[in-house]
């Protein structure tokens, strides 16, 4: 599973997620994307299972990049513990993501093996997912994710 190597703080405070993505929503590396269309918190395992679900469907055939990282520490007071004394210990890692964030990429597939790949791993996610083509992406985009 995927966790940072070492972070400068061990727990976050947990801010607001308004708006869309402004950064990571167009398809950069391949050729096909998944994009968010909620916001949510998206686990490493649950990463990983959609990883796992898309390698194993195309057959190791094409490439597969992962755009999300699980950055954001997740504390939980173990249970039947009395209120109060501090924060508690991270249980685990999560990847914040708002609506228009392009996921994971493919490419060296033909459209219909990315599709349904992309679906399979669509699965595995706690947000609503759609399929998105690099040649979807409005021309006047950057690739800083904003309006030219």
């Amino acid at each position: 599973m995927l966790i940072p190597k070492r972070v400068k703080r061990r727990k976050q405070h947990r801010p607001n997620m308004k708006g869309s993505a402004q950064k990571g929503n167009i398809v950069a590396y391949g050729e096909y994307g998944l994009m968010a269309e909620e916001q949510g918190w998206i686990k490493s395992n649950q990463i990983e299972a959609a990883r796992i679900a898309m390698t194993r469907f195309i057959k190791r055939g094409g490439q597969v990049w992962i755009d999300i990282f699980p950055h954001k520490p997740i504390t939980r007071h173990p249970a039947e513990a009395r209120m109060g004394s501090g924060k508690g210990g991270v249980e685990y890692w999560v990847a914040p993501v708002k609506p228009g964030r392009v996921m994971f990429e493919m490419a060296g597939v033909s459209e219909d093996v990315a599709r349904e790949a992309m679906r399979l791993a669509a699965h595995k996610l706690p947000v609503k997912c759609k399929f998105v083509k690099k040649a979807d992406v409005p021309a006047e985009k950057t690739a800083e994710g904003g309006e030219s």
